[in-house]
């Protein structure tokens, strides 16, 4: 079984890959870092180790890769090939990858095809849909009918911590043991042939938002709150009861909202937070607060970790404290290798923080959620301005 995963990097090598290939894929790689790319084809594996106690480390073998960039009539034909296609590149990124998997198509569905999924493994709600939308962009009406019969995109929900990292072996990835990805199987063809590793469920939302309001909310909770008190790393803020009790301050709202619409059992979503806060402090992990924080524009617009279970709270009629205080910081994150920072923090001089919040996050000046989001950045700005 041929598999082709868009994105070699460390979490398409440290999770998605590793797994595909422990489920008897051949695994083809494509990404435009024509450095990693060739050293991917010259060495044909990589390791992989675990951030645990033991640092058990595995070698994925059997891979190889392309440069869609310089390759891009192999990529295609790896696409029209492949038994399955994944991605983890960024969900900003889907719509430049869109191109070679539109030619893969067009040369797989000029003959009898095989049902082919594609698979979108990003941090974001609908990630797959999206990834099509970019795709039949770049098709025929022919072949978008002959698509609809012989691909499905179905979305994911992917979690997996893979902090930023340098070994002297560039092909290493460390990885925290924990991780889950499942895939919504009513958007799939019958009869698939299920991956090993993948769980498979008929509903993907409950899945996604709890983890996406859960791991990805408390993580940059964690980060902006920890960056305020000086913090580089996640696990040292996490130390701090300050950084800690936020999260978990947070956390509690976010939990609080998903039970409210999706029926989850309390006890089971508590022991799924203790987990969470568990994972943040894995002290074989070093994640950095600048990594976990960056591109705060993106996690403050409407629909993403933030703002979401904000509204989803303020509807239910529960607290959304905590994550106006999370919010507030992001917009004190000044991190001048961000780009969306530098963004952010030229907007709150030009034009003020409480303007600023509602360009960002689509949030009207009026709401109430407003009100205690600048509420919160005044006094958070108060304390910086008194060190």
């Amino acid at each position: 079984m041929k598999a082709v995963h868009f994105g070699a990097g460390n979490i398409g090598r440290g999770f998605i890959g590793l797994l595909l290939s422990q489920a008897g894929y051949e695994v083809c790689f494509i990404d435009v870092n024509e450095e990693l790319v060739s050293e991917l084809k010259a060495r044909g594996e990589y390791p992989v180790t675990l951030a645990s106690e033991g640092r058990e480390t595995t070698v994925v073998k059997g891979i190889t890769a392309l440069n869609s960039a310089t390759e891009p009539e192999a990529a295609a034909r790896a696409v029209a090939e492949a038994d399955l296609v994944t991605t983890a590149v960024g969900v900003n990124i889907l719509k430049f990858i869109a191109g070679t998997i539109a030619e893969g198509l067009k040369l797989r569905l000029q003959a009898d095809s095989a049902p082919l999924h594609i698979i979108a493994c990003e941090n974001a709600i609908g990630g797959s849909t999206q990834l099509k939308e970019h795709v039949y962009g770049k098709l025929n009406d022919e072949t978008k009918q002959k698509a609809d019969q012989w691909v499905a995109f179905p979305d994911a929900a992917v979690d997996r911590i893979v902090p930023l990292q340098q070994h002297e072996d560039r092909l290493k990835v460390v990885v925290e043991p924990f991780y889950e990805w499942a895939v919504d199987r009513s958007q799939m063809f019958e009869n698939y042939t299920p991956v090993e590793g993948i769980h498979y469920v008929d509903r993907l939302e409950p899945y996604i938002e709890r983890k996406l309001f859960t791991v990805n909310t408390g993580h940059c909770s964690a980060a902006y709150v920890g960056f305020l008190q000086g913090y580089e790393t996640i696990q040292d803020a996490m130390k701090e009861e300050t950084v800690a009790g936020h999260v978990r301050a947070v956390l509690a709202e976010t939990g609080a909202a998903l039970i409210h619409k999706h029926g989850f059992d309390p006890s089971e979503h508590q022991a799924y937070i203790d987990t969470i806060l568990e994972r943040f402090r894995n002290p074989a992990l070093t994640d950095e607060v600048s990594r976990v924080g960056r591109s705060p524009i993106r996690k403050l617009s409407p629909g993403d970790r933030l703002v979401s279970p904000a509204m989803l709270a303020f509807e239910s009629g529960l607290p959304y404290k905590s994550l106006s205080k999370t919010m507030a910081a992001a917009l004190l994150f000044d991190v001048p290798e961000d780009p969306e920072s530098v963004e952010l923090q030229a907007s709150v001089r030009n034009i003020g923080a409480s303007d600023t919040a509602s360009q960002y996050t689509g949030i009207a000046g009026e709401h109430p959620i407003m009100g205690e989001l600048m509420e919160q950045y005044e006094a958070l700005k108060a304390d910086i301005d008194s060190r």
